[in-house]
């Protein structure tokens, strides 16, 4: 739920500055602002996608171990350890299609 809300939140701020942008752009640079935002959006996806799917992963890791003495079973970091892996390949995911986005961006202010 607080995904989606975050989601809707972040188009409606989307849609704003785009219209906000549009009024000052050539049609080359709107096409290319309105591209660049949806890149932005696609990294917004994968980026949640892959903390949810390492949080899962945690959470699947944290049934692991049974014992209370605050020591990781070895199932249990080896878990953790591909969750953190998780989360460090879809963060760079996203910062690519977010660097990719701005140089959309950079090419069309060149113009």
């Amino acid at each position: 739920m607080k995904s989606a809300l975050n989601r809707s939140l972040a188009a409606v701020a989307i849609a704003g500055l785009t219209l906000g942008v549009a009024a000052c752009n050539t049609p080359a640079e709107n096409v290319a602002e309105v591209k660049a935002d949806s890149m932005e959006d696609q990294a917004d996806i994968v980026r949640e996608q892959t903390d949810a799917k390492a949080d899962a992963m945690e959470d699947k890791a944290d049934t692991m171990d049974t014992k209370t003495d605050g020591m990781d079973s070895k199932a249990e970091q080896a878990t953790e350890n591909k969750a953190a892996a998780v989360r460090a390949a879809g963060e760079a995911k996203a910062d690519a299609m977010e660097d990719k986005a701005d140089a959309v961006r950079d090419a069309a202010d060149k113009k």
